[in-house]
This record gives C-alpha cells, structure tokens and sequence, in this order.
C-alpha cells in the first residue's frame, strides 16, 4: 500500500540504527503504532517476537494477519462446502479460496451504493472511489467472508487473512490519488482492473505474537518488551479520515457516511498526535509508561514536536540519542496540485537507553 510515513524505503536504515543501540540479548520488538505492519514484519522475519498495534481498525486486520498469523492456513472447515479443498496441499489453499471469492457474482451492497458512481447516481452526493464492477465484487466478497465467519466455516486466523487481502486488493483498485480525502472524476487505468484477490503473504515462523486495538498510550502500560518501535503521526494528518474507506471494507459496518467523500464517523479514532496543543503532553505520557529496555521513535524534521521537545521528553527515561536519514516525502497527489516546503525530508529516529 502507499501508505502516509510508510517506513519500507527506510527499512535498512531503522535496523542498521536499532543494531547499533541494543544489547544481543532483546528477543521481543513492540509496534505500537503499527500502520501498515511493515516495520513489525521486517523485524518478525529477523525472529522477534512482535507486540504489534493500532487504533485504527483496517491496521489492526493487517496486522493479524502479518503479525500474528505465522502458521500455515489449513481453511479445514471450508472442505464442507468446497471439496475440492481436501485434494489441495495445505500451502496452496488460500489461492484456490482467493479465485472463488474473486469469481464470485458481484452485489449491490453498502461499498457499490456509497461509494461507486452507478450506486451514487441518483444521490446528494456522486462519488466514484471504485468502478461499479469492482464495488460490487468488493460487496460480495466482503459479505462471503462474514458469511463464512458466522457459520463457523473459518478460524480467526483465516478471516483475518481473507480480510486483509481484500483490502489491499481494494486498495490498489481505488479511483484515487492516493488517500481517500478525495476521488478522481475519471476511473484511472488501475482502477478499471476487475478486483481479482492476491493472497497475503503470509510469514512462517516458531514465535508467537500479539496484535491489538487500542489507544497507544492506554495499552503502553499493559504491555512489556524489550524494544519500543514508535512511528506516530507527524502532523495533523488524521489516518481515520485518510483511510475512512478501508475502515468501512474492513468493519463492513453500514456506517453513518456524510459529506463529498461518504466520510464515517471517527471521534473515537482522532489522534492526540495529530493536534500541535495535545501532542507532548501525550509523547510524555507515553515515555514514561514505557516497560521497555530501548524505545526508538520515527519523526521527521517537519513533525509537530521540535527537536528539542523530543530530545527532552526522551531523556527522562534514560541516555538520549539520535540518528538521521534524508529520504523523499511521501506526496498524495502530484506536485502541481499541492505546493511542498521540499522534495525531500530528513528522518529522525531518536532513542533513549532506558535507566
């Protein structure tokens, strides 16, 4: 996914930095702000064990499925309605369950209604995020996979699974720039691709992890480990708003939508991160409920907390540092469209030995 603050560009870059500040003897990595799962993937398939999370709740789908999924999918329960599952070997599974789903005939469900021109025609609002074809698809499928749920025909691991492939397949169909604050007036090329699911990869190992749901700075003192990965928003960017669309896929929850863009409702999801008059006192919160040997912290030159405000907070826990990477600016839309301060930014990745 292109994804706001996306670390995948910065991925060797955060190992290199993190190798350098630990001890040999720190087994399990805390994600807290885990967006995407990129970071606690990587560090997952160094061996870690992984204590991902994030209050926005398409994170969280990832994030079961990237993070805490690490067994093969056996989908044995499906056999009673797919029987030709039981002559596929347990690794290929998920491809065959991925083509029925993307053959599916498509519905007019809550996606094609909202959010695609053909079901928005005759409405206040005519919006045009998916074509009437994939929005459809997305409708069926999303409603197979609860289906399958509520019958007891797939595990938590499996419905975690199905879901995330949706929506990154979804995702990649969107008639956007890039983030769903807007639509385009014409379906792009991508976005005229008929929906077809490509499996998630899934990552094999002997670890068990844990993902969660909640707000950062209630879960921090819930939680322990050995390293703290923090990767919070800069500015006042909220994700809900930026991702509404995925949220609604991944809830499937018939939302209250309104406005231009069919935003839902998303008080309970606002960042304190996100407000320049709420966000230290937050960080500090955060810090010092830490139980953690290390805490790392991602932040850019342009972030909301200065410098110095990071580099006070984070010494209240211990030996304070800092190491630096410039790297191009993630953009949402073209440049003639939006007037950026530079082309590229310098990251940030602050850490403190904890006393």
């Amino acid at each position: 996914m292109n994804y706001i603050g996306s670390k995948l560009s910065l991925l060797e870059f955060l190992d290199e930095s993190i190798s350098k500040v630990i001890d040999k003897n720190c087994h399990v990595f805390c994600d807290l702000f885990a967006g995407t799962g990129i970071v606690g993937s990587y560090f997952k398939k160094k061996g870690y064990t992984v204590i991902a999370n994030d209050i926005q709740y398409y994170s969280f789908v990832l994030n079961k499925q990237y993070i805490e999924n690490h067994e093969h999918l056996n989908f044995q329960q499906l056999i009673k309605i797919l029987p030709k599952l039981k002559n596929i070997e347990i690794a290929e599974r998920k491809n065959f369950i991925c083509d029925y789903l993307s053959n599916l005939k498509g519905i007019k469900g809550f996606i094609f209604k909202n959010y695609c021109l053909g079901g928005t025609q005759n409405k206040e609002f005519q919006r045009q995020y998916f074509s009437d074809e994939n929005g459809k698809r997305c409708d069926a499928i999303r409603t197979e996979i609860e289906k399958w749920k509520k019958e007891k025909l797939i595990t938590n691991n499996e419905y975690y699974f199905l879901l995330a492939t949706l929506i990154e397949t979804i995702d990649k169909r969107a008639n956007t720039a890039s983030v769903y604050g807007a639509f385009l007036k014409q379906l792009k090329k991508t976005a005229q691709t008929p929906l077809v699911l490509k499996p998630a990869e899934l990552i094999i190992n002997d670890q068990k992890h844990q993902v969660f749901n909640e707000d950062i700075n209630e879960l921090a003192s819930k939680v322990a480990g050995d390293i703290l990965y923090l990767d919070p928003p800069y500015n006042h960017r909220q994700y809900a708003t930026n991702y509404h669309l995925l949220e609604t896929v991944a809830k499937y929850d018939n939302p209250k939508i309104h406005g231009k863009t069919g935003l839902r409702e998303y008080e309970k999801q606002k960042s304190l991160y996100c407000s320049r008059t709420k966000v230290k006192k937050a960080f500090t919160n955060l810090i010092l409920k830490a139980k953690v040997k290390y805490i790392f912290l991602s932040y850019n030159n342009e972030g909301l907390m200065s410098l110095d405000d990071i580099k006070e907070i984070m010494s209240l826990r211990g030996k304070y540092g800092h190491f630096t990477k410039e790297y191009n600016r993630f953009k949402a839309d073209t440049s003639e469209n939006r007037n950026y301060k530079a082309k590229k930014t310098v990251e940030y990745l602050h850490y403190v030995v904890v006393k």
